[in-house]
């Protein structure tokens, strides 16, 4: 099953309360619109008689209050579930995905991965230190590991636990290649992308569960949420692309983090490109079912550029 469109459906659930604050006049258990297009169901679901629908109005203002602050940008975002879970969990879900997964040998290679990858990983420290958000950072427990397969995809989960897939190398072609993708998705992680995601999926699969008691009460598929929110859904059938704003804020952050880091941001445009040759005519990588790139894509990438090279420092 695929969930393409969650973006969309997540908002058609919170939208009407989210837009509150900016589009609407709240009163008496119904939204007035001005300037949007709202569909039927949803007018017609705040004019019908509060006492129905209280249950629900409730559950729409949790998710009204649970929200978050995107690191370095201040997009505000969807957070249902506290950081001390998401660590928690992704501990135990990378530790259990390398004990079902075989770990490469090809000791070039992994000493490239580890080296890119702390090499951003103390950029991120750095940055965030700088900009008084270090408490952000205060549990991560950073691991870089290579895994042997011909899958074209790489993924970090909260915690900077980082999976690099042997079938990416080639079109990395060498480590700044390299760093573009580990930048790329280390910025989905500091930036709360895969929470956020998670949010959106317990907030329209389970009816707004905790994460906690999506997992006692439904662990099988909570864990496809989760591998789903965090790019391993080819794995179970299950594809769920970035949203364009997740994407245009992980290139941004991804470029200044590989920078800080010593690599140069011009390398990014030629890895998209390779990246994104690899279609030819057929399904795309896993890596870009969840990261979806065409020629307006690339041309944002390249408008952040400059900034990038505004914070590169040579090794």
């Amino acid at each position: 099953m695929k969930y393409s469109n969650i973006d969309k459906v997540a908002e058609s659930r919170i939208l009407s309360v989210r837009g509150a604050k900016e589009r609407s006049i709240v009163s008496n258990v119904k939204i007035i619109p001005s300037g949007r297009n709202y569909n039927n169901g949803i007018l017609q679901f705040f004019t019908r008689p509060a006492k129905i629908h209280i249950p629900i109005i409730a559950f729409l203002f949790i998710i009204f209050i649970s929200c978050a602050t995107v690191p370095i940008t201040g997009r505000q975002q969807l957070s249902l579930v506290p950081a001390s879970n998401m660590l928690s969990m992704s501990l135990q879900q990378y530790d259990d995905f390398l004990k079902k997964n075989k770990l490469s040998a090809n000791a070039t290679q992994i000493q490239m991965v580890k080296r890119s990858g702390q090499r951003i990983q103390k950029a991120v420290e750095r940055y965030f230190t700088e900009h008084g958000m270090s408490q952000e950072l205060r549990n991560y427990d950073w691991e870089f590991n290579l895994i042997e397969s011909d899958e074209v995809n790489a993924w970090c989960m909260p915690g900077g636990k980082v999976a690099v897939y042997t079938g990416i190398m080639p079109i990395a072609q060498d480590e700044n290649g390299l760093a573009v993708v580990m930048g790329h998705e280390i910025a989905h992680a500091v930036a709360g992308h895969g929470g956020e995601r998670m949010s959106h999926l317990l907030a329209v699969q389970m009816g707004g569960l905790a994460l906690t008691a999506a997992l006692s009460q439904k662990p099988q598929a909570t864990q496809q949420l989760w591998f789903a929110a965090f790019g391993l859904g080819a794995q179970i059938g299950i594809v769920l692309p970035y949203s364009r704003l997740q994407e245009h804020e992980a290139d941004r952050l991804g470029l200044i983090f590989m920078a800080m880091a010593g690599y140069s941001p011009d390398t990014a445009v030629p890895l998209w490109e390779r990246l994104a040759a690899q279609k030819g005519g057929k399904a795309p990588p896993a890596f870009l079912s969840t990261h979806p790139t065409d020629a307006s894509r690339i041309a944002e990438i390249k408008s952040y550029i400059p900034e990038a090279w505004r914070y590169y420092k040579k090794q």
